[in-house]
């Protein structure tokens, strides 16, 4: 079942739930509220009736006439009223003399509590309220006994609950067309969200669009469409690195194949022949180093326990770096600076000592290519890392190469593998710490390293 349908009927049974518990809670509810403001009423009525009575004295040997009562003291249609004298001794009542002891009858069976007491034809809700004599009066106490059918409340309490139900009725299928209108809204955009995905099970990364939608289903929708945009770019980096990989390694073995060929056909003889043996032996060293350097970002990328984490001094690790980099430096008539601005005399990076050394060297080495006279490198502390950024004063990295410059196999003029940066940047991460790459104003390339500071 479809999940719009799964929610419209989970809201449908919790409104017929709701309602039926409302339904077995009120009914009876509503009918100790009526019985206890019937109560009060006649309790009301009977007080009324009282005072009248003091008023106007009645003649006990002649019956005040309903009509005449009635007439001074309006009473509800449905309340049954009889004043007696101690003995029984009814002079008012609005019903016939035996319809009147009946009631004096019920009322001397009443439930104090409820109020209620069981006739020959049914409940009713009585109250008595009895007056003592006064001072003055020619009258004994007298009672006033008042009921009502249980019936006649009984009738209300329906009629009642009829209305409220058809009231809550009519409010409950007016929350659930709200509920599929609200509903239809929030799945709508899973509904788009499960298309956008079957794009994603199906690797067409591009075509996957962004859904709009608010609140959680937004922030998802939001992730779908960056993964998208990132295994897109994954795709696509993973193909040019097969395409890249495949001419690296391709170039190497048509000259090698060339000239083994060659030197077997005699082809190539004498010196020729030996200058083939030696681009022979070159081509095999650089495709054993594409290919160690291919297996090395593998297992960067991919191996935790290669990792071995620990406090790394960062001004040794610093003049490391500038020890194995200055016979290459002086070699090419290149001077090495060094500036730490740092407060502290000894400062750790978490880091694994060998690998981030290798990056270091490997971005310092490559510095060494393009740099004209000098090579900067700097360490600046922060609250949480340490900056540490290698400078040359070349002719900086080629617009067009900045995007893809710590990807494989990607070459600036003079490069060898094209391994070199995105090896770094393996290292780099897997320290859980960031390398970027830019053009300095004045000229040159700056390489920035931020590694998690030591504690």
């Amino acid at each position: 079942m479809k999940l719009i349908y799964r929610l419209h009927l989970s809201f449908g049974l919790l409104l017929i739930f709701i309602l039926a518990v409302t339904a077995t809670l009120i009914y009876p509810l509503l009918l100790d509220t009526l019985v206890e403001n019937q109560r009060k009423d006649l309790r009301e009525q009977a007080s009324r009736l009282m005072t009248s009575t003091l008023a106007t004295p009645l003649i006990p040997a002649k019956k005040t006439e309903p009509a005449q009562l009635q007439k001074a003291i309006p009473l509800a249609p449905t309340t049954q009223a009889v004043l007696a004298a101690p003995g029984d001794k009814v002079f008012f009542s609005t019903l016939t003399e035996e319809k009147a002891k009946e009631l004096l009858d019920i009322a001397k069976q009443v439930n104090p509590q409820t109020g209620i007491s069981q006739g020959k034809d049914g409940k009713y809700i009585v109250e008595k309220f009895t007056l003592p004599p006064q001072s003055g009066q020619p009258m004994s106490a007298i009672t006033a006994v008042m009921a009502t059918p249980l019936s006649e409340v009984k009738s209300m309490q329906l009629a009642l609950f009829q209305r409220m139900m058809i009231i809550l009725s009519i409010g409950g299928i007016m929350a659930f067309l709200l509920s599929m209108v609200i509903t239809r809204r929030i799945v709508k955009p899973l509904t788009e969200l499960r298309k956008e995905l079957k794009k994603v099970e199906n690797r067409n990364f591009n075509e996957v669009r962004l859904i709009r939608s608010g609140g959680e289903i937004g922030e998802v929708a939001s992730s779908v469409y960056q993964l998208a945009g990132e295994l897109d770019k994954y795709q696509l980096s993973q193909k040019q690195f097969f395409q890249n990989a495949s001419h690296e390694l391709k170039t190497p073995l048509m000259s090698i194949q060339g000239y083994a060929e060659g030197i077997k056909d005699g082809i190539f003889t004498g010196e020729r022949a030996d200058k083939g043996l030696d681009v022979i032996v070159n081509e095999c060293e650089r495709l054993k180093k594409i290919v160690t350097e291919m297996i090395l970002l593998a297992k960067l990328e991919s191996e935790d326990v290669i990792f071995n984490m620990d406090k790394v001094p960062i001004q040794n690790l610093i003049n490391e770096v500038i020890e194995r980099i200055n016979p290459l430096a002086f070699k090419k008539g290149l001077t090495i600076e060094s500036n730490c601005k740092v407060s502290e005399k000894n400062i750790y990076i978490v880091a694994d000592r060998e690998k981030i050394l290798q990056a270091l060297i490997n971005i310092t080495g490559n510095a060494t290519r393009y740099a004209k006279k000098t090579i900067s490198i700097n360490a600046a502390a922060g609250d949480h890392t340490i900056d540490i950024e290698i400078t040359d004063d070349g002719e900086g990295i080629p617009k067009q190469l900045l995007p893809f410059l710590f990807q494989r196999f990607t070459k600036g003029k003079g490069g060898e593998t094209g391994l070199g940066l995105a090896i770094s940047r393996a290292i780099v991460e897997r320290c859980r710490g960031q390398i970027t790459a830019a053009n300095l104003p004045s000229g040159g390339a700056a390489f920035i390293l931020r590694i998690p500071r030591s504690r």
